[in-house]
């Protein structure tokens, strides 16, 4: 080992941290631990029979191509599917618009490549997923978080931000913003809300990235339309994933925008990692032209929704006063609100000790702020655990009270 390493480390990853999410995942692992901490897809959601006849497929017809190299923009039949799909929310869009990813995670992290330099502005919600926030961090972006009310990032507070950045002679590199079932909060944004923001970035010229993962996984509500959609002209970058609505292990994501951009994303591509898989982008277009996407998706839904209904239901009988929660339409996530002189952080440690887990929220917020929140995931543990959890963190907080 060199005697230096301190010193010729980069800028870039002395700024980088361990996420936080996987280093308590670490102490999750003990079978007995209950965890509402991950942001895992159940595994009996994975279908499994299909993707067997698939594999076989695409190995006995195109296994040439499908084990070579493919192209950076990804592979033209999966990126066709896409736009099929995106057709039904109403996207304008064909091949040229699209570039896939590995997984959403390298979409975040080219993003920031792109577009940020050490100490450029980026505005993101209270609280805003981890992910984006770490991608965001290590290219140096100076961070400015937008509170919520119960519709999202509020446009109120954005119109102020812009104003004084403007002021100051200064402008955001873009508006990050998670506007379905939104990861930590659970919350979804209305369209009237959508529309303000827009609004606000056409006046200000101002990028805005919609990370949008969730947006399949609806249990009840009204479908809101895509901000990508509302804008029209190439002012908004849409983000997806199979992560959360097909399989994880496959690592697909892609990036949705204007071609220029898109462009931009394929020469910071080629520089990370040449292309993602072309056998799992192969097996993925397959399993959508079959048709077993839009199948399957149903029954992931009803799972979903109903983990979630039993969560709220042992919240109300077992959660003391002074604890709320977000009550969300679908997704993976809700966020919980403790009496604001708690510490999740202090929680955390107790709930350990009773074998359940959770996220503290202060992770999510770039301003260290959010001391008081935690972040539950209800799509992995099965019905039995969900009750036991709920009734293991309930013990834990009503403790933690009692020593006030």
């Amino acid at each position: 080992m060199v005697s230096d390493l301190q010193v010729i480390l980069s800028n870039n990853i002395k700024g980088m941290k361990r996420s936080a999410i996987r280093e308590l995942l670490k102490l999750t692992n003990r079978p007995e631990v209950i965890s509402f901490a991950g942001g895992l897809p159940a595994s009996n959601t994975f279908p499994l029979e299909q993707l067997k006849e698939i594999v076989l497929e695409v190995l006995n017809k195109d296994a040439e191509k499908a084990l070579q190299y493919g192209a950076t923009e990804g592979d033209l039949a999966l990126r066709e599917e896409l736009v099929k799909l995106y057709k039904r929310w109403d996207f304008n869009i064909d091949v040229n618009n699209l570039v896939i990813t590995t997984a959403s995670q390298q979409g975040l992290d080219l993003l920031a490549k792109i577009f940020v330099n050490p100490g450029d502005i980026v505005i993101c919600g209270l609280p805003s997923y981890l992910g984006g926030l770490s991608a965001f961090n290590s290219y140096g972006a100076k961070m400015i978080g937008i509170k919520f009310d119960e519709h999202g990032m509020r446009s109120d507070r954005l119109r102020e931000v812009l104003v004084e950045l403007k002021a100051e002679g200064k402008k955001p590199k873009f508006i990050y913003i998670i506007p379905d079932f939104q990861n930590p909060a659970g919350v979804t944004m209305p369209d009237f809300r959508r529309r303000e923001i827009i609004e606000l970035a056409h006046e200000y010229d101002v990028l805005i990235v919609e990370d949008s993962p969730y947006k399949e996984l609806r249990f009840e509500g009204e479908h809101q339309t895509s901000l990508y959609v509302m804008d029209g002209n190439g002012q908004v970058i849409t983000m997806g994933t199979f992560s959360k609505i097909f399989v994880p292990g496959f690592r697909i994501g892609w990036i949705i925008a204007h071609p220029d951009i898109v462009d931009k994303f394929v020469v910071g591509k080629q520089a990370a990692d040449l292309c993602t898989s072309a056998f799992v982008q192969k097996i993925a277009a397959l399993y959508l032209s079959k048709g077993y996407f839009a199948e399957n998706l149903k029954e992931t839904i009803r799972k979903y929704k109903e983990k979630k209904e039993l969560m709220m239901e042992c919240f109300e009988r077992e959660m003391p006063e002074g604890v709320t929660w977000t009550r969300p339409e679908g997704g993976l996530f809700l966020f919980m609100y403790l009496p604001e002189w708690m510490d999740a952080g202090k929680l955390f440690m107790r709930a350990i000790k009773y074998n359940v887990a959770f996220v503290t929220g202060d992770v999510f917020h770039c301003d260290g702020s959010g001391k008081n929140t935690l972040r539950i995931n209800f799509s992995y543990s099965s019905k039995e655990q969900i009750c036991e959890g709920v009734t293991r963190l309930a013990r834990a907080i009503r403790e933690e009270m009692a020593e006030k």
